[in-house]
């Protein structure tokens, strides 16, 4: 279960943030993950309950945003259609995933004295 160790690296990032800004207390994390990340949200959501005791998060929230994926040409912009051929009907070139595999945390609320 790699949640596990992503869930720690999560909670080492925020704690050096808090750390850093002088943060009394973390209310609220937002994470973005891809639907081709590999990541288990329930997993992930399940990881953190259990991790957060006893650092900066123990209060804090943590909202898991589902990011779809999506590709694209890397030439022409086109947008190549869930379920089609990953290649651009326009110019030929192969398809590029554009959005789908991140994790991404984009957002920390803490509270600073």
């Amino acid at each position: 279960m790699h949640e596990y160790s992503l869930i720690q690296s999560l909670l080492d990032v925020v704690d050096a943030e808090a750390r850093s800004r002088g943060a009394t207390a973390v209310h609220h994390l937002r994470v973005q993950v891809g639907e081709l990340s590999g990541v288990e949200t329930e997993l992930l959501a399940s990881a953190y309950e259990l991790f957060r005791e006893h650092t900066s998060c123990a209060g804090a929230d943590l909202e898991i945003v589902p990011v779809p994926a999506r590709w694209g040409c890397p030439d022409c912009g086109a947008e190549i259609v869930r379920g089609d051929v990953l290649r651009c009907a326009a110019c030929a070139r192969p398809a590029q995933l554009e959005t789908g595999d991140e994790i991404l945390l984009e957002r920390i609320e803490m509270e600073v004295a």
